[in-house]
């Protein structure tokens, strides 16, 4: 499917197959190697954008490429090895002969030149937007307090440091995951039981839109451990929703909440529990915090600026 856009002086054809399901690694694989370059040399494009960190052996156009982050090369020792060399490996291999590549941080192009043999001259930083219906968010935090952490549920996204946080928080307090499981959530269910914290964790899978959005503005913490991020989109989304928001100090993360939100080690616990306690105790504070730099991180995070930015991006691909 082919939809045609236009944004400053760049006509836009969105390339997309709504009937395969890029979960699915083999349907992935078809869509990178045979359907993607067959679509975009059919569309009549004098460049194509690979947005997703993968691009196709041959394309036949000069190509720009979105590396959101090398995890496959550093974090992400359990997935299947099939997954790893394609996401890893291969993709790096073909970022060699883009055009251009796109990073979401300066953490990222870090990671990408330290585990790859591109050319620095030819990696350039654009950060992201936030969906403008966070902008929109009203906050109205929930009587029953909780804590919120938005993401796979992996090990890479260090959720057990929130759980061991709980048992000395006051007992209302509730932890909301949201994101898809893996095996990594049966090890942090059996570190909850241990705790005797279980029945304060919901584990809510992947959500509605709406829904994700009411979480934001309810949330009295949103909580971004990770030990490893190329951007860390939940920070973003929680600095634009004006909600409270703690980070551990992954480069990436730093990189996002620049000062505006606290930063601790990932895996102290006692420091997050402290932090957590202040905020959910002190919540005009928090909030008021939370208010204050929204405006700016609107500015920061906004989609029009990272499409300006990315257009800049075609124009030197295609000198």
């Amino acid at each position: 499917m082919i939809e045609a856009l236009t944004f400053k002086d760049v006509d836009i054809a969105v390339l997309r197959e709504a009937r395969l399901d890029p979960w699915r690694f083999d349907r992935r694989m078809l869509w990178d190697q045979v359907l993607l370059p067959r679509a975009a040399s059919r569309s009549g494009a004098n460049l194509l954008h690979c947005a997703s960190g993968t691009m196709p052996l041959v394309t036949g156009l000069p190509t720009v490429v979105t590396v959101h982050d090398v995890a496959w090369l550093r974090a992400q020792s359990h997935a299947r090895a099939y997954a790893r060399y394609y996401f890893g490996e291969f993709s790096a291999a073909r970022y060699t002969r883009a055009a251009r590549i796109i990073v979401d941080s300066s953490f990222s192009r870090d990671e990408l030149l330290a585990c790859t043999n591109v050319d620095a001259a030819r990696v350039n930083v654009v950060h992201p937007g936030v969906a403008s219906d966070y902008f929109a968010i009203v906050r109205a935090r929930a009587n029953d307090p909780f804590v919120l952490a938005v993401g796979t549920v992996e090990p890479r996204k260090n959720l057990e440091v929130l759980i061991r946080a709980l048992p000395a928080l006051d007992q209302p307090v509730r932890l909301v995951v949201v994101g898809p499981e893996t095996p990594y959530e049966e090890q942090c269910r059996s570190i909850a039981a241990e705790l005797g914290v279980q029945e304060r964790i919901d584990w809510r899978g992947y959500v509605a839109r709406a829904e994700l959005l009411d979480l934001f503005a309810r949330a009295a913490v949103v909580a971004v451990p990770s030990h490893y991020e190329g951007f860390g989109y939940a920070a973003a989304q929680a600095l634009c929703a004006g909600a409270p928001v703690i980070v551990s100090d992954a480069p990436s993360l730093v990189e996002v909440v620049d000062g505006r939100a606290p930063v601790l080690a990932a895996d102290d616990v006692g420091a997050w529990t402290q932090q957590l306690q202040t905020m959910i105790s002190q919540p005009g504070a928090a909030e008021h915090h939370a208010h204050d730099v929204r405006d700016d991180a609107m500015m920061r995070f906004n989609w029009r600026a990272a499409a300006s930015r990315t257009c800049d991006v075609y124009k030197k691909a295609l000198r």
